[in-house]
């Protein structure tokens, strides 16, 4: 089954990350003191599809989605212009119960979505249609209808491809040796999200490269001798931590390494990540509860500030 049509100009790097955006492309927004005893939560799932890169209707997505505490996940499917890709997608969302948001120019594609979605019994959001129903409505005007008009191969596309790259060559903390090309790095214990903020940091053009922190084990020498203005130091609460560790655990079978989803090692790893924050001078961004676009919004707040004193290599 084809989850996403590709566009054959789309490039490699690109595909990559948003596979990976895909795959975990926020973190899980739970409440901060779960009840005990209490069932297991549900993800609930949104379908983004849209002609061109979905970008649009994810940004709208996370924006409505912060009104919510639930925990939910988001998959993309870019360049769907014809009806068969978009029958694939409702027919993947019924099986998934999924919710479909659409930015999609195509009269009849768009109509497949919602009559397709109506016989099917999945849910469907037209973000795009009825705006520019208005919009030609009071202009008077024929739209061109046009697909991937907002994003296309801008200098800005190209440099925001760049830095996608570099995020693929330097996630999880490979290719150290040219993590001080990056324009930011992300590092912490392993789950607390380094990788999907690594790929929206990027996507925003942003060459990001993230490092895990491993128990027992010294950071790399690359890390430490990059200007601490660069570098963010991700935390997250421990119980948070720990039941994304026991989930990741469930998914591989057995953990990496020993007391991976234990809560006492996990409060260990938290509180030795936060004294080296602190000996280093890198900023400290705790993610729980968070979708990605709020810390990447901090991190780049932060990363544009001003600094009273000049950095110096040691």
């Amino acid at each position: 089954m084809v989850s996403t049509a590709w566009s054959s100009a789309t490039p490699l790097a690109l595909r990559t990350a948003q596979a990976e955006a895909r795959r975990v492309a926020y973190v899980p927004c739970v409440p901060d003191e779960p009840a005990e005893n209490a069932a297991p939560l549900q993800w609930s799932e949104i379908y983004v599809v849209s002609d061109g890169t979905g970008e649009t209707a994810s940004a709208a997505v996370r924006a409505a989605m912060l009104q919510f505490e639930t925990r939910w996940r988001m998959r993309t499917f870019g360049d769907v212009r014809v009806e068969s890709d978009a029958r694939r997608v409702i027919e993947e969302a019924a099986r998934n119960g999924a919710l479909v948001v659409f930015t999609v120019v195509n009269k009849r594609v768009a109509r497949e979505l919602r009559s397709r979605g109506e016989e099917r019994g999945v849910a469907t959001v037209d973000l795009l249609g009825p705006v520019i129903s208005k919009i030609a409505e009071y202009l008077h005007a024929e739209p061109r209808l046009q697909p991937g008009l907002l994003h296309g191969f801008s200098d800005e596309y190209f440099r925001r491809i760049e830095a996608v790259e570099f995020a693929v060559r330097h996630d999880d903390g490979t290719n150290p040796h040219t993590l001080f090309q990056a324009d930011v790095v992300l590092t912490g214990p392993s789950r607390t999200s380094k990788t999907p903020l690594s790929m929206y940091l990027a996507q925003r053009g942003y060459k990001t490269g993230n490092v895990p922190l491993i128990p027992n084990m010294d950071p790399p020498r690359e890390l430490l001798e990059l200007n601490p203005r660069k570098v963010f130091g991700l935390v997250m609460k421990p119980e948070v931590l720990v039941t994304i560790r026991k989930e990741r655990v469930q998914t591989l079978g057995v953990p990496p390494y020993l007391r991976y989803a234990d809560a006492e090692g996990v409060f260990v790893e938290l509180r030795r990540a936060r004294r080296l924050f602190r000996e280093r001078g890198w900023r400290l961004i705790d993610v729980s509860g968070r979708a990605v676009e709020e810390n990447a919004t901090r991190i780049l707040e932060l990363h544009a500030g001003r600094w009273t004193e000049p950095w110096r290599p040691g």
